[in-house]
């Protein structure tokens, strides 16, 4: 929200008195906005849903009855309208939200954790509900004072009913998916062309309101400042790259310049969404990579922890052997990464409170690549201390395709300070110019070769603890799998903050919040995913264009390969699953060459008669499913082609709830029925009642993939998905989550699937705070605390609680 008052310029420069009161002025004006945004925050826990619609009705009443009597005038008619429509639209909201809140408990890991996407959708509805209802409040206590600003407080007043219309939109929306969902499903799971329609409708709405003025209003107040900066930054940037000054030559200070975006959020709103809706995944990947730049990285580690290593790493590309965990006398070669763009080397970055033994050998040292100053920062000391019991193995977060270890390397300090154990994070190739498998295969590999030569990272690796955040969450899981795949010691533990486990295109509550966060717009969201499959995003150009220069040929090439990559999905992933079969006959011996090939080898490999092109497409949510009571220990191997699975219907496989969740279902059930497929497609589209009609979006056709590649099925790429058996391989698992956050399903969901497994799991969600928190944990109370929930969850995969210390789960 705008500042409620207006600043006026000294009239005179040097005049200090005058400068005194400027500043004393604006500070009290400061203490009121955030007095009444702390207000505004105590309404939502203090009212019930019914009280506070009332409530604002009354008040609107009240304030449409006054401003109708103030003649003829422009301003009068506007605010007499604005509150008319705040009525109506709060009597039709307050329905739609009983509806949703009945219901949502049946979809939380368990009663100590209540969260899910559509608790968190009627959360953000209150808070809008609170601020009108503060702002309301306002209006009728100073609507008659000289000193009321009209035309300010009917602005925010009509970006603020703007956004309550479209959270309205969302609520029928999540009513929609409430009917149309297996029971007890946070996702939906069907035909993608019924998600496609889905997904369509829900793209044309406006989102500008919650650009502007409504920015961040659902986060704790501490970081709407923040998302102001980032937002005029943001639409600086774009015009900046429509101009073709990309990439990290745009200079910091250029960023914020702009300032029309700063004074005028309606602009600013407009302009932000028609960069998230029009602007490709090589706009993101510049954008995010700008904290990459030396000065504000420079700035960032200034303020973080100082620490005695900080070394860029480079891994050689040569194959190295690991036992197996099952028999420590049988080795296992770890081939270096191939896919795509053949073997290279991995880079790592190994962090360091302490100067521990192994860190500053001649080993390591020809390992160290150079960063320029920064790599002086290991500095010698007189003593070294003795080598850690832990290691903490961390994979970066942005979306697969930007920043670096660089980018996260501020808390990473703070986390080698408090946990006092090395961490090495992994620099893996980004899409869309290395997308699946290869960060995936890079990743793996240089876990493997962290657990080998730990002595060298300064640590005795008794324990260690993967740790990611975002994406990096994604790949925590998936390179835990693949180490149980192919039957090497996996990670003690897993500490994954608001990961991604479902990466396939599908609707669920939370993935609604997208509509209004700035942080992760679905869009944006969608271009990732696509990028990261090797997909391209749609592409309405001429034909004969794309056909002609290098991007035409890298377009084709890249086609070319992901088809490739499709073809042989199912022989890859059968090949990983077979040596995890073998590992448990205590007389087979592996054989070295097939656990050699990479992905892409293996997928390359597979002869295209095997696997219709279309076969994975037909795969759903239950296809990747094993059938579990039919699964004995004489059939180790899995395949995940058509042929193996045979016929599968919904009713005869309970995927992702064990049988503990069977009285919530039978509750669930008693919701309106699934609908059929022809039911879905007809309500799609008529999702609304009568008389209601949203906003819709003024900046065109939004370029979005609509449908998800079938790779995306892949439950090396989507975790969520994976069949049981290759679930219960994992560690115990800790997954901190926001309750804000477009990805909260995907974690609630891992959850519950775990849980149901029997598998260790626990689920923290923290408040009122943004996707990407850890990256702000220097920012205000709220990230700092949030960032301690992470560091504590990793202090327990490294220092376990002992026999007597209790067993109850964490949330």
């Amino acid at each position: 929200m705008e500042s409620a008052r207006e600043t006026r310029p000294a009239e005179a420069a040097g005049a200090p008195a005058s400068k005194r009161v400027q500043e004393r002025s604006k500070s009290h004006r400061h203490r009121r906005w955030r007095k009444g945004k702390a207000k505004a925050s105590r309404l939502i826990h203090s009212m019930d849903l019914r009280t506070m619609t009332q409530s604002l009705v009354t008040l609107a009443e009240d304030n449409m009855a006054f401003f109708s009597s103030q003649g003829p005038g422009e301003t009068a008619r506007r605010l007499s309208g604005v509150f008319a429509g705040v009525r109506e639209q709060a009597l039709g909201l307050e329905p739609a939200l009983g509806r949703l809140l009945s219901v949502a408990h049946l979809f939380d890991l368990d009663a100590e954790t209540p969260a899910n996407g559509y608790r968190s959708l009627v959360h953000t509805a209150r808070c809008c509900l609170a601020h009108l209802l503060h702002k309301s409040r306002y209006v009728a206590s100073n609507r008659r004072s000289i000193f009321f600003r009209a035309s300010h407080n009917l602005a925010e007043l009509e970006a603020y009913l703007a956004a309550l219309t479209q959270l309205r939109a969302l609520a029928y929306y999540a009513q929609h998916l409430l009917a149309t969902n297996r029971p007890g499903r946070l996702f939906f799971e069907g035909d993608e062309g019924v998600t496609a329609d889905f997904l369509r409708e829900y793209v044309t709405l406006h989102k500008g309101c919650f650009y502007g003025r409504c920015l961040g209003f659902q986060f704790t107040p501490a970081i709407r400042p923040f998302l102001q900066t980032i937002s005029i930054g943001l639409v600086s940037f774009g015009e900046h790259y429509k101009r073709n000054e990309t990439g990290l030559g745009v200079t910091a200070s250029s960023l914020f310049t702009s300032g029309r975006f700063a004074i005028d959020p309606e602009l600013r709103g407009a302009e932000f969404e028609r960069i998230i809706q029009n602007l490709d995944v090589h706009f993101w990947k510049a954008f995010w990579n700008i904290t990459e730049i030396e000065v504000l990285s420079s700035l960032a580690n200034m303020a973080s922890a100082t620490v005695r290593v900080s070394r860029l790493l480079s891994l050689p590309p040569k194959a190295f052997e690991m036992p197996l965990t099952a028999d420590p006398k049988l080795m296992v070669t770890i081939s270096p990464p191939l896919a795509h763009t053949g073997p290279g080397p991995v880079l790592v970055r190994l962090i360091s409170y302490d100067l521990r033994e192994g860190q500053d050998s001649e080993e390591l040292s020809s390992l160290v690549r150079s960063e320029g100053p920064r790599s002086l920062e290991l500095r010698p000391r007189p003593q070294q201390a003795p080598r850690s019991r832990s290691l903490v193995v961390h994979i970066h977060g942005g979306g697969f395709v930007a920043q670096t270890s660089k980018s996260h390397e501020p808390y990473l300090k703070s986390w080698a300070q408090e946990l006092g154990t090395p961490i090495l994070s992994i620099d893996y190739s980004l899409a869309p110019e290395a997308p699946f498998p290869r960060a995936l295969e890079e990743c793996f590999y240089a876990y493997c070769w962290a657990v080998k030569h730990c002595a060298l990272l300064g640590s005795t690796g008794e324990r260690i603890c993967l740790a990611g955040d975002s994406a990096g969450g994604n790949l925590c899981f998936t390179v835990s799998l693949r180490a149980a795949a192919y039957g090497v010691r996996v990670p003690d533990g897993i500490m994954a903050a608001y990961p991604a486990t479902m990466l396939q295109s599908t609707a669920s509550p939370s993935r609604l919040l997208s509509l209004m966060d700035p942080l992760l717009p679905l869009s944006v969201l969608s271009k990732c995913v696509s990028a990261y499959a090797g997909g391209e995003t749609e592409d309405h150009s001429d034909s004969d264009q794309k056909a002609l220069g290098m991007m035409g040929l890298v377009r084709r090439d890249t086609a070319l390969l992901f088809r490739d990559l499709r073809l042989g999905a199912s022989s890859w992933l059968n090949s990983f699953l077979e040596l995890s079969g073998h590992k448990s006959h205590p007389n087979s011996v592996p054989v070295a060459e097939p656990m050699r090939r990479s992905v892409s080898e293996a997928a390359l490999a597979q002869p295209e008669g095997l696997l219709g092109t279309d076969s994975l497409k037909s795969l759903t949510l239950h296809d990747l499913s094993l059938r579990g009571s039919s699964e004995t220990a004489d059939t180790p191997e899995l395949s995940l082609s058509a042929e193996t699975l045979g016929p599968s219907t919904p009713s005869a496989v309970n995927f992702l709830l064990g049988p503990e969740d069977a009285p919530e279902e039978a509750e669930a059930r008693d919701e309106p029925r699934e609908l059929s497929t022809k039911d879905r497609v007809c309500s799609v589209g008529s999702a609304f009642p009568e008389g209601f009609h949203p906003r819709r979006s003024s900046q065109g056709s939004i370029r979005m993939p609509l449908y998800s590649s079938p790779i995306v099925k892949n439950p090396f790429m989507s975790p969520l998905l994976a069949p049981d058996s290759m679930l219960q391989t994992l560690p115990p698992v800790h997954i901190v989550a926001c309750a804000l956050d477009p990805m909260l399903d995907d974690s609630v969901m891992f959850a519950r699937r775990l849980r149901s497994l029997g598998q260790p799991v626990t689920l923290h969600v923290v408040e009122d705070l943004p996707h990407g928190f850890l990256s702000l944990a220097a920012l205000c109370r709220e990230t700092r605390q949030a960032a301690a929930v992470c560091v504590e969850r990793i202090r327990l995969v490294l220092n376990p609680p002992g026999p007597s210390a209790p067993t109850t789960p964490l949330v």
